[in-house]
């Protein structure tokens, strides 16, 4: 299971969550920091990579588009990425689950 980390999230994920997500990454090491939303949408959707995301963009094209690629709604408001990275590990199981889900494109995170 792979997840991309939108620009508007810590690049650090990538590689605090290995341990969960081993072939995760950050827009920045695919070289699509300030990229266009439908460039990434595109990116993840040919890699078979969900997004995780702070911005409504993207769970607003996967209601337009539907999936793939799937996107994660990282609800927090100001936090730290600490606090990005103790609700994802929390939630594992969750993620998990929505990935595999046929039929669902958001996974909202509070």
């Amino acid at each position: 299971m792979k997840l991309l980390f939108d620009e508007n999230l810590s690049y650090k994920l990538s590689h605090n969550l290995t341990d969960l997500f081993p072939d995760s990454t950050h827009v920045s090491a695919l070289s699509l920091l300030q990229a266009s939303d439908q460039v990434i949408w595109a990116a993840a959707r040919n890699g078979g990579i969900t997004i995780v995301t702070k911005d409504e963009d993207f769970p607003e094209l996967a209601i337009i588009m539907g999936h793939p690629p799937k996107v994660i709604w990282i609800k927090l408001g100001n936090c730290s990425t600490g606090q990005v990275e103790s609700l994802i590990r929390w939630r594992v199981d969750e993620i998990r689950a929505f990935i595999n889900d046929p039929d669902v494109s958001v996974l909202e995170l509070t």
